[in-house]
């Protein structure tokens, strides 16, 4: 993975969030039980695996705690440090983490994409709605140089990993209707089980060097 300095993400979270990202391969001394499951893992796949916990190292760094072993949960998601909130991403030449201290930040969730097309067929379930249809042609037509399609299915993603920490249940592409503009986005986040209520979420995005970055962070007191 080449390097060079990677700042999409620092670029769209508020200086209450932690964040480390790369576009390097990092050495990062795994736990046992990490290394165990690495051992199982394609070379590309550890080495997706270490960096973006490595990464998890230097953010956590930042908010004065270590980093605990990291085995991924049912849904894949990460352990974090008691009282903390985290996501981690990873694509083609970039991964990241980003954390948070719950006292500041009730969840969060990044994602990065490569700037380019959904595979056939991926877009129409993703996109569930006439009204994001619309949006996303409106959006490409003002920035032809986004991969809309890949940029939505990016925002959806954030938005999963901001969900499941806090309600560990599966949320679809359909539970969320998402508008997106130049930068930035809102989405309407709704729990899918009988009854289940709306949020509103905002968010930022960003396209750097080939990558999509999107990230939501939603402030203490805003999801309950």
């Amino acid at each position: 993975m080449s390097g060079g300095p990677a700042r999409l993400l620092t670029e769209l979270v508020p200086g209450s969030v932690s964040v480390a990202e790369t576009r390097e391969e990092l050495d990062e001394a795994l736990h046992g039980e990490e290394a165990a499951l690495a051992e199982r893992m394609s070379d590309r796949r550890c080495r997706e695996f270490t960096t973006v916990r490595g990464c998890a190292r230097r953010a956590l760094r930042g908010l004065g705690h270590r980093r605990p072993p990291m085995v991924p949960g049912g849904a894949g998601e990460p352990a974090w440090p008691a009282g903390v909130v985290g996501s981690m991403t990873h694509c083609e030449r970039y991964r990241a983490a980003a954390v948070a201290r719950q006292e500041d930040v009730d969840c969060l969730g990044i994602d990065a994409e490569p700037n380019a097309p959904l595979p056939a067929g991926v877009l129409a379930r993703v996109a569930t709605t006439p009204e994001e249809i619309g949006v996303l042609g409106r959006l490409a037509a003002e920035r032809p140089d986004v991969a809309v399609d890949r940029l939505l299915f990016s925002v959806k993603e954030s938005l999963y990993k901001a969900w499941y920490p806090r309600e560990a249940r599966w949320l679809g592409f359909g539970d969320a209707l998402v508008r997106l503009a130049d930068g930035e986005f809102t989405a309407d986040l709704t729990d899918p089980r009988p009854g289940g209520r709306t949020r509103r979420l905002h968010g930022r995005w960003i396209l750097a060097e080939g990558t999509i970055a999107t990230a939501v962070v939603v402030p203490v007191g805003r999801w309950a």
